[in-house]
């Protein structure tokens, strides 16, 4: 087993080389030119995804699918992954996981508008969308738009199930092991759970998803403030250690080792994409199911995902990290298997409720991104197979959520990286060849927000 895990670590290697940080970067940074850095509209998107649009067509609000996007972009990969970033890369790759976020947001904003732009309707009623469709009615490209479909049907099961359900016993076992949980028995009963909420479709996951992100998010916010009040004589140094050894190797004091700027940049961009999901694909599953008078609108909205999720909460975490690593040495990188055990001691050095912030922190986030994968791989399983695909897919879902905590974190986390490369490929195709359709869209709608397209929406014959 350690030598399947060895290859598969040197394959996500080569996959999250040099030549896709260019891709991924170069199409953030390209697609920001292209939209005029629609990055300054963030605070329109914040005031939009409170903003209801009567009238226009669609399954859930718009606040009902950025929170679902949210639920299932802030998971582990604003804790465990950010702790596996500075394991790997050392501290600057949080540097580089937070440029990602700020670039990707014009990413998250082109793919959600081509994914509303090229919306169908099933002949129910129920709106559909995503990479697949843009690549299949915006460029005539179906066997792309089938590849990128598989992987992220494939994905779910790995990013959106396997790897967050094994975070949670991970954190059990760290925080709880007197209690003595079998791992196992974590797995049946979020199985059990989950199955009774996404029974209901994209209406029953999108109404818990709007009741529990915005606690989970005001609770982690509160909590991380609580850990950098503790640790303010360290907060100048981390940030100077995050910089610094974003660009050069290098160590600090408390055993932080800086690996150099491309291991810091691979490593803190692929958790930088595992957690804000920008070029990914994943979040106009959602969007494009949302009520918008305009794509650009739902775009603005769904844009402020990776505004909260990396630029807010992965920075903060990180930042927690590598002070409460840098105060307590004993908490040196050398002495952990994997990040998530380094990132679980961090924690554990707070007095009074430093366990309890991650217990809850990390099981709320990753419960969440539970319940918005398991819509994402619905949706791509019903684009290959049509809609006799939908029971089989859940059913399989919920088996792999109730095994997965019984695998190890670090075969788990590796396979996760792979799948991602290979679903964000397609849809950065998508984003790239479309661009000057988004531009033009941008330019039209971005000073007529509040004009109601009226869409034409093609219904399904299957």
């Amino acid at each position: 087993m350690d030598k399947f895990v060895s290859y598969l670590s040197e394959f996500r290697d080569l996959v999250w080389g040099l030549p896709m940080i260019i891709l991924l970067l170069g199409t953030h940074i390209y697609l920001t030119y292209k939209t005029g850095f629609i990055q300054r509209k963030v605070p329109l998107g914040i005031k939009l995804s409170i903003t209801k649009d009567d009238g226009s067509v669609g399954d859930v609000s718009q606040f009902q699918a950025l929170t679902t996007a949210l639920a299932s972009t802030i998971g582990t990969g604003n804790i465990i992954g950010v702790g596996t970033a500075v394991y790997l890369g050392g501290p600057g790759a949080v540097f580089w996981c937070w440029i990602t976020g700020v670039f990707g947001i014009a990413t998250k904003y082109a793919e959600s508008l081509i994914g509303v732009k090229y919306r169908v309707q099933s002949k129910d009623g129920r709106m559909l969308g995503g990479a697949m469709y843009a690549l299949e009615r915006g460029l005539n490209m179906k066997k792309m738009a089938i590849a990128f479909a598989l992987f992220a049907m494939v994905a779910s099961f790995g990013i959106g199930c396997a790897t967050q359900i094994n975070a949670i016993a991970e954190v059990f076992d760290s925080n709880l092991a007197f209690i003595g949980i079998p791992r196992i028995y974590i797995g049946i009963f979020f199985g059990i759970l989950t199955a009774l909420i996404i029974i209901g479709g994209i209406k029953s996951i999108a109404k818990v998803c709007a009741n529990l992100v915005p606690f989970m998010a005001i609770f982690y916010i509160l909590g991380s403030i609580y850990i950098l009040f503790l640790n303010y004589d360290y907060l100048i140094p981390a940030l100077q250690a995050i910089i610094s050894l974003a660009f050069a190797p290098g160590s600090v004091e408390g055993g932080l080792v800086g690996q150099g700027i491309i291991i810091a940049a691979r490593f803190g961009i692929a958790r930088g994409l595992f957690s804000n999901e920008s070029g990914l694909g994943s979040a106009p599953l959602v969007a494009s199911a949302a009520q918008t008078k305009n794509p650009v609108r739902q775009a603005l909205v769904s844009a402020t995902g990776t505004f909260w999720d990396t630029v807010v909460f992965c920075l903060i975490t990180g930042i927690v990290i590598v002070s409460t690593v840098m105060k307590y040495p004993e908490v040196n990188m050398a002495n952990f298997q994997n990040g998530g055990q380094m990132t679980t001691a961090a924690f554990n050095q707070i007095p009074l409720f430093g366990s309890f912030i991650l217990i809850v922190a990390l099981t709320t986030f990753a419960y969440s991104t539970i319940l918005g994968w398991s819509y994402y791989g619905e949706r791509c399983a019903e684009y290959l197979f049509g809609r006799k695909a939908i029971l089989p897919y859940k059913l399989l879902y919920i088996a792999v959520l109730i095994f997965a905590p019984v695998l190890a974190l670090d075969m788990v986390w590796t396979i996760a990286d792979i799948l991602n490369a290979f679903m964000a490929v397609p849809n950065l195709i998508a984003v790239l060849l479309l661009s000057s359709k988004i531009a033009e869209d941008t330019k039209f709608y971005i000073d007529n927000i509040d004009h109601h397209h009226k869409e034409e929406v093609p219904v399904l014959d299957k």
